[in-house]
């Protein structure tokens, strides 16, 4: 059950916790592990050279969450950190957020990122009350992709060239899931 934006249980396995300065050494390091399986989707791997640099990008999620209420939360299973997911900002005028998430490579297969998914969407319409949850994956990125279409979300479209990923564009597939989807929101949340 869901206690609150600081700390959700997803599992008896797995927890979301607000990311923290005293998490800076924890995913700096779990980044920096991943580097090349991370670089492959993600345009902001090169710049996270170091503690400093994700020190910067957590005090960047308080601003954020004092600012709208997005948040952004490490992914613990087994008591480790694994990973990251959150939102890239709720737009309260429209009652949408837009979801991003990543996971260590050797934590992949195991049902860790849908479940986690499950838990912030669920979050998302019950607590912060959105209407639209959003998720974009390059759509070369299967894995990626497989967990809204797990969840029910209907895909939208093909934004092409959608990203500039290092030295190449990537085509982005736009999932969405309306609180309205009663039929996806009761496989959703069963």
């Amino acid at each position: 059950m869901i206690q609150t934006p600081f700390h959700l249980k997803v599992t008896d396995e797995i927890e979301l916790r607000l990311v923290e300065e005293q998490h800076a050494q924890g995913i700096f390091a779990l980044t920096d592990g991943n580097r090349q399986h991370l670089r492959k989707w993600l345009p902001w791997v090169d710049q996270t050279r170091s503690v400093t640099d994700t020190s910067a990008f957590i005090a960047a999620c308080s601003k954020q969450l004092t600012e709208n209420g997005a948040f952004q939360v490490g992914i613990w299973f087994r008591l480790h950190l694994c990973g990251m997911i959150g939102h890239h900002g709720i737009d309260r005028a429209n009652r949408s957020t837009s979801l991003g998430y990543w996971l260590d490579a050797s934590h992949q297969g195991k049902g860790i990122m849908t479940a986690s998914c499950r838990t912030i969407i669920n979050h998302a319409f019950r607590e912060l009350d959105v209407h639209r949850v959003v998720i974009r994956c390059a759509t070369e990125n299967r894995r990626s992709r497989a967990i809204p279409e797990r969840l029910g979300f209907a895909l939208e479209g093909v934004a092409r060239q959608s990203e500039w990923l290092y030295d190449h564009f990537v085509d982005h597939a736009t999932y969405g899931l309306l609180r309205t989807d009663e039929v996806r929101l009761d496989q959703l949340f069963s």
